[in-house]
């Protein structure tokens, strides 16, 4: 128990009266921790914390890696930066040796300021002091950053780009056409082939692969193990709670994912309304947080793969997951969580102009190129609405196409307020996009009135598609039944489907195939929502736990590699 004396021996109490540090005790926890375990992480809610006993490691992510800044011994007082910025944790704390620690929440804390003008002035000294040094290591971190060298409408280099961004990996863009880019292209570059990736120790990659580039930054691109209790094929908001679920329930865990966890949600530039976030997020924040949760409790994340087949034993724990290469990996329970894919634009002229000017998605990576330009964006739902608000803070013009009608028909009424807000954005209902043209880069479009059926040319560079979705499941095995557009059929639609061979009904997110569950968006009669998807990939583990026990007479459970 902490008392008045014990508050003595930290130098930021020890004027304090003896009422005041007996409200102090009364109000604090004390924490107690061994060796490596973590009293926060960055990121994480702030609070105060005073040093009983012990010894703590400051470390904190800089230019991707994480490096020790500092030390806290008995008596230090600390975490006022956060609590004062009104943000979240900016480093983590790390037990050395065992370690008692003193917490005031953030109401406790602003209380005590309030009470002593003293114990104020001291804690703005130290916050001074620790944001200096903060800035100071930003300074002089050097970034480790990428080159990408390569033309603007080349869709490689485009694709290279987006995957870095959707990656979290830092890099440059030097386009060779740009004369203001060429004095920054390294020798031995300038010439091509294009693209070429120039990495911070000066070594080169020429027309690079995604995967070739991921090996190469040290991105897991293939499992580690033979076989998993849970394998996650797909990395969108479903199967990130899927890995975040099941690794932090003690199931060995692989998710697969061929481009960048987040899936569509990932690409998304502002998601208002998620539960938890009155300020909104950008999906790429809420992707890169679910991963940090998922790496953190275990689960291997594998990327820049593809899964080309599943191939399913004769009895429920034999499946196996066919990778690019035909790299095979085992799995007891397997979740199908590839999401969907944006649906192409069938007009004339569309298909060569992809990464040329034609854009499925938000492409963030474009933005900065669209500066001061009209741009044109395809779609009436919020992925669409998400992008237009995206681009108003960069074009000159960002007109927003819809076939339908209304714009009600499809969008949140949220971002419809937030639209008519900006003066740059026009929104035009009763239109569709019926031919892109030009000639190694987007020119033009042409826009036809639903209405008077009239066809009016215009000129722009930039097309952003967010024209609905389609189940990419035809690698499926033909025992997994889906319905007439390729979504996935479960539980009671699975069971109704005939082909369900068990006696016992299949669970609601299980598939026609015992032991394997199908989540988010490719599972017919989904909720197409990022919240929907985080609760079936949830939702789906806890259904395999009760498949796992069902069948643990079976087989045996797959338990983890020593080392």
């Amino acid at each position: 128990m902490i008392t008045p004396d014990i508050l003595r021996l930290v130098p930021l109490f020890a004027e304090l009266d003896d009422a005041d540090l007996q409200e102090i005790a009364a109000a604090a926890a004390d924490i107690r921790l061994v060796a490596d375990e973590w009293l926060v992480r960055e990121g994480e809610t702030p609070a105060f914390f005073a040093l009983l006993a012990g010894e703590l490691e400051v470390t904190k992510t800089v230019a991707g890696a994480e490096r020790v800044i500092d030390h806290y011994h008995v008596g230090d007082s600390f975490g006022e930066v956060p609590l004062l910025l009104g943000s979240t944790t900016v480093a983590n704390l790390r037990a050395v040796g065992d370690v008692r620690v003193l917490r005031l929440d953030a109401t406790e804390f602003h209380y005590l300021l309030a009470r002593s003008e003293r114990m104020a002035a001291a804690v703005m000294r130290t916050m001074a002091r620790r944001v200096g040094n903060l800035r100071r290591l930003s300074i002089e971190t050097p970034a480790e950053t990428t080159l990408i060298v390569g033309h603007r409408a080349d869709l490689a280099c485009y694709d290279l780009r987006d995957f870095f961004s959707r990656n979290h990996l830092a890099f440059r863009w030097l386009d060779p056409d740009d004369p203001a880019a060429a004095p920054l292209i390294p020798a031995g570059v300038g010439d091509g082939p294009y693209p070429a990736v120039v990495f911070p120790d000066g070594s080169l990659l020429a027309l690079p692969s995604p995967r070739q580039v991921a090996d190469r930054l040290g991105l897991q691109t293939a499992p580690r193990r033979p076989a998993y209790d849970v394998a996650i094929v797909g990395g969108g908001p479903a199967g990130l709670a899927a890995a975040v679920y099941g690794a932090s329930e003690g199931l060995s865990t692989l998710m697969i994912e061929r481009d960048a966890p987040g899936g569509q949600a990932g690409a998304s530039s502002r998601i208002e309304n998620y539960l938890g976030f009155p300020t909104g997020l950008s999906g790429d924040e809420l992707s890169a947080r679910a991963l940090q949760q998922a790496t953190r409790f275990g689960t291997e994340i594998v990327v820049a793969r593809e899964v080309t087949a599943l191939r399913l034993g004769a009895d429920a724990h034999d499946h196996e997951i066919v990778l690019d290469g035909d790299e095979t990996v085992g799995a007891r329970s397997i979740i199908l969580a590839t999401g969907v894919s944006w649906r192409s634009l069938a007009v004339p002229g569309a298909d060569e102009l992809v990464g040329q000017g034609i854009y499925y998605g938000a492409a963030r990576t474009e933005a900065p190129s669209v500066r001061g330009k009209d741009v044109y964006l395809v779609g009436g739902g919020n992925s669409a609405g998400q992008a237009a608000m995206f681009f108003a803070s960069y074009a000159r013009c960002v007109t927003l196409l819809i076939r339908a009608s209304s714009i009600e028909q499809g969008m949140s009424h949220y971002l419809i307020d937030q639209l008519a807000t900006k003066r740059n954005v026009v929104v035009r209902t009763g239109a569709t996009v019926v031919a892109a043209h030009g000639r190694g880069h987007l020119d033009a479009i042409t826009v036809r009135d639903e209405v008077t059926r009239a066809t009016e040319r215009y000129e722009t560079d930039a097309l952003f598609v967010f024209i609905g979705a389609d189940a990419e499941t035809g690698w499926l095995p033909p025992e997994i039944a889906r319905d007439e557009r390729g979504y996935v059929l479960t539980g009671p639609d699975a069971q109704a489907s005939g082909t369900w061979r068990l006696e016992r009904d299949p669970y609601l997110l299980e598939t026609t195939v015992p032991g394997v569950f199908a989540a988010g968006d490719l599972r017919h009669g989904s909720i197409k929502r990022v919240a929907s998807g985080v609760g079936e990939g949830s939702m789906a583990i806890a259904f395999i736990h009760q498949y796992l026990a069902l069948s643990a007479t079976e087989a045996p459970p797959v338990t983890a590699v020593a080392g």
